[in-house]
């Protein structure tokens, strides 16, 4: 396929951008090049942020409208996304290289439930409400849409991400400018597409394209009021700092290093663990903040855990994304297959490797890595402690429970987390010993209806759940 566009979406409407430069987009799975779309400057920023405002100040727009029709307006761009699907899916695979098996599950269709999930809350959400004042009197508290909100998003689920963003930022009844990562732009396009079939007004979208320059300066913009960041823990610093100066209220949701506890009395029968144990610690050919690619094993089950995962990596197809057998597809970029492969060279120096470390055998074309186990890791070594955003798996070796939660909170993240185990209670109970924002029980699937966190260097603030409805609206006191 090949996809241009030479207009940016910005105020409701396709409109020229300021400067010629363009943003190539490449294949990742067979570096051909399959579109282009114009790269923002900062004057097409300020117009896209100008947009907003106005959409957001207009004493009859989005922020004054009531809410159940706000939800309305919400519904008919989940329709046009959905009409949408199939090709919002190929297009995200055909960019990042997610499979195409998974982006119809995950890009197509979690920002539909996203979406919905905040039409539905906001329909019932109470707005204002009245307290007796500690002192005599009545209080009356409003909540109130905050404003501007910037929403950038990251390659590896692009839409799905934004989407954690812009349902309750719109929710809430903010406007916003949404920048999605210069690797997946094609599909923010058809996004904006959508956007502009729905019921949603002019200037409560718009979306701009660019590299790190653009976020920048969006995020710094004297017309932004909120800024919801999604992407790596150093550029999640850069933001923090900003947003610091300017006292500007900002989520950020950072890089992981999870850790996949297996206790001892885990079922390994990958026929009936397999689809779940993709999912926690390989998914998007570990290309997903919140895997626990540290599998932490029992010393009494050591060998058995490492030869089943061997068995387990060993059998996943990896190929084009857009080959429904694909189960791992290639890293998103040159760059980026460059900079795993070096944290595999670095693991050959410091652990075992059991299977995979290389590029596949037959796959020429594309930015592949096969699919990498390393077993007998120290947790303190640079493969166990850093993140590498690839399909590189750690095995480390445990002597008890107490020993398993001090090596999965021996981190400076916090994201996400899993237990493998047949006693559900057991799980429960190691589950909140372990320092992190989520975990899993026998599987990891986030659910839009509760509060997805980070801790410590995995972020600030947080996303989903009836939670961050709160965090893109402001609160006012009225004393009478």
């Amino acid at each position: 396929m090949s996809i241009t566009y030479d207009k940016l979406f910005i105020g409701g409407a396709w409109v020229a951008p300021s400067s010629a430069a363009t943003i190539t987009v490449t294949s990742a799975s067979t570096e051909e090049v399959i579109g282009a779309v114009p790269e923002a400057r900062p004057t097409d920023v300020d117009a896209a942020v100008a947009a907003a405002r106005r959409a957001f100040e207009d004493p009859q727009g989005w922020s004054r409208w009531e809410p159940e029709r706000r939800a309305a307006a919400m519904e008919s761009l989940a329709v046009q996304l959905e009409l949408r699907n199939d090709e919002m899916a190929r297009r995200v695979s055909s960019q990042n290289g997610l499979p195409i098996s998974i982006s119809g599950q995950l890009e197509g269709g979690f920002p539909l439930t996203v979406l919905r999930f905040y039409a539905d809350l906001v329909k019932n959400a109470t707005t204002e409400e009245s307290r007796p004042h500690l002192f005599g009197g009545t209080t009356t508290v409003l909540r109130e849409p905050m404003g501007v909100a910037a929403a950038i998003a990251p390659f590896n689920f692009p839409q799905t991400l934004a989407s954690l963003k812009h349902g309750p930022a719109l929710a809430a009844g903010c406007t916003l400018v949404l920048k999605p990562s210069p690797d997946t732009v094609l599909d923010a396009f058809l996004f904006a597409e959508a956007v502009a079939a729905s019921d949603i007004p002019p200037g409560v979208v718009n979306v701009v394209t660019g590299g790190g320059e653009v976020g920048a300066y969006l995020v710094s913009h004297p017309g932004i009021d909120r800024v919801g960041f999604t992407g790596s823990t150093p550029a999640g610093r850069h933001i923090a700092e900003a947003c610091g100066r300017l006292l500007r209220p900002v989520s950020l949701e950072l890089g992981g290093k999870s850790a996949a506890i297996v206790l001892d009395d885990a079922d390994l029968d990958l026929a009936t663990i397999g689809q779940e144990l993709y999912g926690a610690i390989l998914l998007n050919a570990g290309q997903t903040c919140y895997l626990g690619t540290r599998v932490l094993a029992p010393r009494s089950r050591y060998a058995e855990v490492v030869d089943s995962l061997a068995a387990f990596v060993s059998s996943l197809t990896v190929g084009d994304a857009l080959d429904p057998k694909t189960l791992i597809g290639p890293m998103v970029s040159q760059a980026h297959r460059a900079r795993v492969e070096q944290y595999i060279a670095k693991g050959r120096d410091q652990a075992r490797l059991v299977t995979g470390g290389g590029r596949p055998a037959g796959l020429d074309r594309g930015w592949f890595v096969e699919p990498t186990l390393f077993a007998d890791v120290d947790n303190s070594s640079t493969i166990a402690q850093e993140e590498i955003f690839g399909p590189v798996l750690c095995v480390i070796p445990y002597t008890d429970e107490d020993d398993a939660v001090r090596i999965a909170n021996d981190s400076d993240y916090g994201l996400g987390g899993s237990v493998w185990t047949t006693d559900p209670e057991r799980g429960q109970a190691v589950a909140r010993r372990i320092d992190t924002g989520s975990v899993g029980i026998n599987r990891y699937i986030p659910d839009p209806g509760a509060p997805f966190a980070g801790r410590k260097t995995s972020g600030i603030g947080l996303e989903l759940g009836p939670e961050a409805l709160s965090t893109y609206q402001t609160f006012k006191s009225i004393y009478s």
